[in-house]
């Protein structure tokens, strides 16, 4: 690639790495933002579960806006709404305000990620040149996160408001460099086929799609919303359920609205291409796992072992590995043996590094736990990165971003229902432990070793959401063999 392309590529890269960085340091800031505000608990998770809210609602939107409105104008408009909004929360005095901030935040990053991730599409050429410029965009996703998990843990040592100020300063790195390389005519416009003027007609005659936007924006609210609900218990089941029919209703009116409209916001025809849909599902199955294992590994760490934030995030450093393994190592696996059969590698290793964690116990050395965070780090560059290969290869180049938000949907949606179903089984068998406890007497001896067990069937989910996924991918291994 010429040096432009490295930089333009550096530049979009840059903004999955804000969005890494972003969500590792905020985590890692909770107790402390809770602390000092004098946040309730429920109040301190919604801080966290908002940004998942506002990312998961909006991504499918965000990504055929890219398509219809403009890739280069929705990045850099939701880049400065990301910038805004992440430097508002630092300002925040009451705990609602760091909810509006960090949803405002994730609706900017459901825009501005796919975005990015359709320029890359349709910049670089079909192909190697695609595929390598994909797999480091998947790879600094992660190192991010890593790098996040650290710089979070110093930073909140200066005072938690610099994990909100220090992402302003990257987002507005990214925003100059975006204004200078990103190419003012968007690759998908329908400028390439006709005149601008035409372009223009044809879209005041038709109109964007608002029928469709708002009732997929409304079902995928309402599916994320009781999916991140299951985090804070079953007390508000009604709620739950409530929010997931409506959800679901609202889907089926949206697939009936595509179907009628002259120029739908969703081509349904997009899911009969079997790479895309395995792709989606296998990386809400991947990420989910991830996350969900990441989660349940922080609670064992910090809850169990007593490890303070700065020893958890330098111990698991180790699962960024994958920044310096999905530019290298991956474009030659995939070259050589195909998406398919590396995505099925990568979530071998997934599944054979959660199993490798189950029988965790008390007093696990450091070096007991390395092969399973190496193992998932591996597991990350074989795996995200050629989905994001198999998501948009061959599809066309005006729904390079209508493909580009579906994948990002599934990852987002993957890490909210790993988070809430590892928290649920965790507080369902610690409440009944518990309940036992009490029955038992203050001398039933259950105490620590209940705690580990709850981390135990905890484990079981990612290990589920692996094995799963495992299958997904051995099926797509044998369509692409038998073509």
């Amino acid at each position: 690639m010429s040096a432009r392309a490295w930089a333009l590529l550096l530049v979009l890269c840059g903004t999955i790495f804000l969005e890494g960085i972003d969500i590792a340091m905020i985590a890692i800031a909770i107790p402390d933002i809770r602390s000092d505000l004098g946040l309730s608990t429920g109040t301190a998770a919604w801080v966290v579960s908002a940004y998942v809210l506002g990312y998961a609602g909006f991504t499918l939107l965000g990504g055929r806006a890219a398509d219809l409105l403009g890739r280069r104008r929705m990045f850099l408009l939701w880049l400065g709404v990301f910038m805004a909004f992440s430097g508002l929360g630092g300002f925040a005095t009451e705990g609602w305000m760091l909810v509006v901030a960090r949803f405002v935040t994730g609706v900017a990053a459901a825009f501005m990620t796919p975005a990015a991730m359709s320029i890359i599409t349709t910049s670089y050429e079909e192909g190697p040149e695609r595929s390598r410029a994909l797999l480091i965009f998947a790879g600094t996703s992660a190192g991010g996160f890593s790098l996040g998990l650290v710089v979070g843990g110093l930073l909140t040592e200066l005072g938690w408001q610099w994990v909100f100020f220090t992402p302003v300063l990257v987002a507005g790195v990214i925003l100059a460099g975006a204004l200078r390389l990103i190419p003012r005519e968007a690759p998908a416009t329908a400028g390439r086929v006709a005149s601008a003027g035409a372009a223009r007609a044809r879209t005041r005659g038709r109109g964007f799609d608002l029928p469709g936007a708002a009732t997929a924006a409304g079902a995928m609210l309402l599916l994320a919303y009781a999916i991140v609900q299951l985090e804070h218990g079953f007390s508000d089941w009604p709620l739950i359920v409530g929010s997931m029919g409506a959800g679901l209703l609202l889907v089926g009116v949206f697939v009936r609205i595509e179907r009628r409209a002259a120029d739908p916001l969703v081509r349904l025809g997009i899911f009969r291409t079997g790479s895309v849909v395995r792709a989606g599902f296998g990386a809400l199955l991947y990420l989910g796992a991830f996350m969900g294992f990441q989660f349940v590994l922080t609670l064992y760490l910090q809850e169990l072992r007593g490890w303070s934030s700065w020893q958890t995030a330098v111990a698991m450093v180790v699962l960024g590995c994958d920044v310096f393994l999905s530019p290298t190592l991956t474009p030659r696996l995939v070259r050589r043996f195909g998406n398919a059969r590396v995505i099925l590698g990568g979530f071998l290793l997934a599944l054979a590094a959660y199993v490798l964690f189950l029988p965790v116990g008390m007093d696990w050395p450091y070096l007991a736990m390395f092969p399973t965070l190496f193992l998932a780090g591996i597991g990350f560059a074989l795996t995200l990165g050629p989905q994001m290969i198999a998501a948009t290869d061959g599809v066309p180049v005006k729904e390079q971003g209508l493909a580009s938000g579906l994948l990002q949907t599934a990852t987002q949606f993957g890490a909210a229902i790993g988070i809430s179903a590892v928290t649920a089984v965790h507080g369902l068998v610690s409440a009944g432990a518990t309940h036992q406890g009490a029955d038992a007497g203050a001398g039933s001896g259950l105490g620590a070793e209940a705690d580990l067990s709850a981390f135990r069937w905890a484990l079981l989910v990612p290990v589920a959401m692996a094995a799963v996924g495992t299958v997904v991918a051995a099926v797509g291994v044998r369509r692409r063999g038998g073509r």
